[in-house]
Order: C-alpha cells, then structure tokens, then sequence
C-alpha cells in the first residue's frame, strides 16, 4: 500500500492549499451561527493498529449535549448548520490534516471512538491493520446512516416501542450497522485495490453509488 501511503500525503497536501477559502468560510459561519463553542470539535478515535489519535472534524453539535455516539436525522443535538455540514459531507474537511500528518486515510474504516473498534475480537480486529479513513466502502453504503437510524426508529415506536429514542438508535446501530461495516471493510483489506479507492473518492465527493462485492454502495 505504499502508493495508498504517498497519495495520501500528497492529495492531503493539495486538498488544504486548495480547499482553505472553504475551509475558511466554514468556520466563521460556525461562529455566526453556533457561537459559545469551538470551530474544530476534536475527539480521541481508534486509529490503525488500535492506537488512539486525535481526530478533527468541523463541529456540527450544541456546546452542551448528551454524550451518546449515535446521531439520528432532527437530532436536537445537531444545529441546522451542522446538519447542512454533515449533509454534504463538510464537516470532515479538517480530517485533511490527520491525513496528512499521517493517523487517516482518504479511504478506509471510519475513526470509531473507544468503545466500538477497539472491543472488536477474532477475524474481526484485523480492521485495524488499516488506517481509518475520511471515505470508505461502509461509509459511502452509510453515508444516509441518521436518516436510516430516524427511519428504524420511527418504525419501531409505531410498534409501540416506548424506549428513548437513543436506546433504539444504539441498539440498531450496535447489532445490525457497526458489524455490517466490519464485514466491509474485512472485504476490502483483504481486496484492497487502489483503483478502487479512486472510484471511492469520486463516488463521495459526487454523490453517486457504485457496485462493490457484489452489492450497490
């Protein structure tokens, strides 16, 4: 993967020189609109070979919130800002920075926090062999995954689950999405391709799906 590697650094390195006027315009709308907090929200994640780093994402979240990982679509949590930015995939333009400093990818897993990926047993932990990343194939097959946790709650409670509505989210997530994506990214360790990554990146950044083993992400 020593081209993944090289790639990597230098499209980092282009995409910041490139991208900083968006970059720019992000954050001072961050502040006009979601004043009292940071700009960056930094977060310890799971990085290759289980080793914590510090992660970097434009926060889309109020100051003051519960500290649950799991996130449906309204979730008050989320300002309106914040949820344009996690729409079109914004909020992840300062991982560019942990791409280039080395602890992301452009393509792989998705940083999980401690408590997911670093619990992972058997088969299951060679995900971290890999180096996560801004985009992946579980990430473009998720890429709606608070719209689909809104979607499976809301089934439920029309079933008369009366739980709070993180309980049901958490539960969906932990047992039917998390291990879902650890079956996609064991398939693409173990067939990496960097034709496909390429196919990823353009796939994320237009908005498009593709087929990958076998199924449409």
């Amino acid at each position: 993967m020593k081209l993944k590697w090289i790639f990597d650094r230098v499209m980092a390195l282009i995409g910041l020189l490139v991208l900083w006027p968006i970059l720019l315009v992000v954050a001072i709308l961050i502040k006009i609109k979601m004043p009292g907090g940071p700009v960056i929200f930094k977060q310890k994640r799971v990085g290759k070979d289980g080793k914590l780093f510090t992660c970097h994402k434009f926060r889309t979240m109020t100051v003051k919130h519960s500290g649950s990982t799991v996130s449906v679509a309204g979730d008050n949590r989320i300002t309106p800002l914040g949820a344009k930015l996690r729409h079109y995939k914004l909020d992840e333009l300062p991982g560019l920075w942990d791409v280039l400093v080395g602890n992301m990818s452009f393509v792989g897993p998705r940083p999980d926090v401690p408590g997911y990926a670093d619990q992972l047993r058997g088969e299951s932990r060679e995900v971290l062999k890999l180096r996560p990343g801004i985009t992946g194939p579980a990430t473009l097959k998720y890429r709606l995954e608070d719209e689909m946790i809104s979607e499976y709650v809301s089934k439920r409670q029309q079933n008369g689950d009366t739980r709070p509505i993180q309980e049901i989210a958490e539960e969906y997530n932990d047992k039917t999405i998390y291990p879902d994506k650890v079956r996609i990214n064991l398939y693409y360790l173990r067939n990496y391709s960097f034709v496909k990554d390429i196919q990823m990146i353009f796939c994320t950044v237009l908005g498009r799906n593709m087929k990958y083993n076998g199924e449409i992400i």
